[in-house]
């Protein structure tokens, strides 16, 4: 089983005629995405991949049936482009663009409260990696190669930290049942305790990886979450260890302006909630290992 996207998961590709979208949309199709169509203003009755393009969002939900979005549209229009989808009726949108202003993400999470939970479409991004279910279909930038099935999810703020966590785990034999790049602006669609909330449900995820970073309080959250609900172990690694305050490292949202934000407190405030913290991003697989084998012992 997976979160968020399944083998079955109809998407469409906002942007999918530009270079960018193009390249990771066939990218998609190659690994079994089952992709059924692309959204480009007036390109409506062409076709890209063999597969059709539209004016609009609504257009392609109510022509192909489709529940999720991945969205690669430039940053000026990257925000309307996911409020039209969540206007369209998508029930997940994955934006990758980097960039986006906070000003026009703020418009957005206002915009997606107006709808009721049963209709209100999930968020993922921006500025992030997507989301991946190996051997069923991703959403996203990740090398899908790099992802073998099984019972881990992996959930971080940095793609790239993502990516290593998942070829520790191949390379020892654990597998991933779902990876999620939630991103790394400040203002964000869904946040590590969402995510959580997820794989807790999950019957076929059995613990969860947990990666962050400097800045911010959601791994604060994540970890008062998971002391108080969550039944299966979580590991977790915290980068920026060495970065001192004020200095802000790659993401708009990895920069530390408050108490509880330093990769130190973090490190401490999950440890206290007792998740397992890898000490160094080496060790990200070895941890989640020992962890595994400990409540099989167990």
């Amino acid at each position: 089983m997976a979160i968020l996207i399944k083998k079955d998961t109809r998407v469409i590709v906002q942007g999918m005629s530009g270079r960018i979208g193009s390249f990771h949309a066939a990218d998609m199709i190659k690994h079994g995405t089952n992709v059924v169509g692309g959204v480009t203003p007036g390109k409506g009755g062409e076709t890209h991949h063999d597969r059709p393009l539209f004016n609009t969002v609504r257009e392609a939900v109510e022509a192909t049936g489709a529940e999720a979005s991945l969205v690669f549209v430039p940053p000026p229009f990257a925000a309307d482009a996911i409020m039209e989808a969540a206007d369209a009726g998508i029930r997940t949108a994955v934006c990758v663009t980097d960039g986006i202003p906070s000003q026009d993400m703020m418009k957005v999470k206002r915009f997606l409260r107006r709808y009721p939970e049963a209709k209100k479409m999930r968020l993922i991004g921006p500025n992030c990696a997507g989301i991946i279910s190996p051997g069923q279909g991703f959403m996203g930038i990740m090398p899908p190669h790099i992802y073998m099935p099984g019972r881990v999810g992996i959930v971080g703020r940095s793609g790239t930290l993502g990516y290593e966590a998942a070829s520790q785990m191949k390379a020892l034999g654990i597998g991933v049942s779902t990876s999620v790049g939630i991103g790394g602006d400040p203002i964000n669609g869904s946040s590590f305790k969402d995510i959580l909330q997820l794989f807790e449900a999950d019957p076929e995820t059995d613990a969860v990886m947990l990666i962050g970073e400097i800045g911010g309080p959601q791994e604060a959250e994540a970890a008062a979450y998971a002391c108080d609900h969550m039944t299966k172990p979580v590991v977790a690694y915290i980068a920026g260890l060495s970065a001192p305050k004020g200095r802000k490292m790659g993401h708009a949202g990895a920069i530390i302006s408050a108490f509880g934000e330093s990769a130190q407190e973090k490190v401490e405030i999950l440890s206290a909630a007792g998740i397992t913290v890898a000490p160094n991003p080496s060790s990200m697989g070895t941890t989640m290992a020992s962890v595994l084998q400990q409540r099989r012992a167990a």
